[in-house]
């Protein structure tokens, strides 16, 4: 699977609302990857309206500083 991007997470937001970081998607929603999937080593975001994924780009110690408290 090619992806639409790589976006590195931190330029990706944090929702709270969704428990995800979002990245705008060209459709108008927001491609999106829980911390659940990070810590399992996922790198793959994807957008709820569309076929388009992103390739998230992370170094496993940056999970403890970008994921908040309870997530």
């Amino acid at each position: 699977m090619s992806s639409y991007d790589e976006v590195d997470l931190e330029d990706m937001e944090w929702n709270a609302e969704l428990g995800a970081f979002t990245y705008q998607c060209p459709c108008g929603d927001l491609f999106q990857i829980s911390p659940e999937e990070l810590r399992a080593g996922e790198e793959i975001g994807h957008c709820p309206s569309c076929s388009l994924v992103i390739t998230v780009v992370y170094e496993p110690e940056d999970l403890k500083t970008l994921i908040p408290e309870g997530f």
